[in-house]
This record gives structure tokens, sequence and C-alpha cells, in this order.
């Protein structure tokens, strides 16, 4: 295993998650593959280093600290309560992140506006309210 390529144990064990997340979370994979590869790619990588699947879409000065503290563990505190996935791993059909959950002043709003939930009846594990909108 070189530096960057992640270990085969971790890759199967970091996409049968992504897969069971998938379906757990009524979100679906970004339409292009590449995207789905290299964020799979980087939270297995980190699974090797770190022990924990740690996002790879972020910095972080000090990865090791980072983990302990859990919030970018994925899935990450923002996907579990917003169902929005900045690293667009978790995404709607048409590869889009979920925003509707999301303050309307942060970032992943600002970026993509109003993006509907295709399946408001799944996911969101971190809160049990139900979105004001929806009936």
């Amino acid at each position: 295993m070189s530096a960057g390529t992640p270990s085969e144990k971790s890759l199967k064990k970091v996409q049968k998650f992504v897969e069971h997340y998938w379906e757990k979370s009524g979100t679906f994979p970004h339409p292009d593959k590449g995207v789905v590869e290299v964020v799979v790619n980087g939270l297995a990588q980190h699974l090797d280093e770190l022990g924990k699947p740690l996002c790879p879409c972020n910095f972080y000065p000090d990865k090791k600290a980072e983990a302990e503290k859990r919030t970018w563990i994925c899935a990450c505190e923002e996907m579990k309560e917003y169902k929005y996935c900045h690293c667009l791993l978790f995404v709607n059909p048409d590869g889009l992140p979920i925003t509707e959950y999301l303050p309307e002043t942060h970032e992943g709003r600002l970026t993509y506006g109003l993006v509907k939930d295709p399946t408001p009846n799944k996911g969101r594990e971190s809160t049990k309210v139900t979105h004001p909108n929806r009936v």
C-alpha cells in the first residue's frame, strides 16, 4: 500500500457503509462516479490512518484531534442533522446536495440555493423534528 492508497479492507468497509447510507438516508450517489470514487478513497485512507472515516473534503491542522471530535466523521453532523453533504457523496438524483433543512445563511444554502429533499421520510437521524413545510 502506497501513501494515499487505502487498503482493500478499508475500501470495502467504506463502500459498504456508503451504499447502506444511501438507502438509510434516502440519498443517491453523485452521477459522476469519479466524485464518489475520490470521496470513498479519501474516507478509506483516513480509516487506515486514523481508525475513523474522517471527511476528506476539509483541511484539518491536526487530523487526529479532529477525528476525536467526531464532527466530521462520516456520516458527519451536518449530514445527520440537515441531510447536507458538502462532499457530494450523498445527494439528490441530479447530483445536488440537499439544502432544504440548512439555515438560510449556511454556505451550502448560499451556494446551491434551495434544493428540496426528494425523500423527506428518510435521513436526518440527529433530529426528530418534522420540517414545518412538510405535511
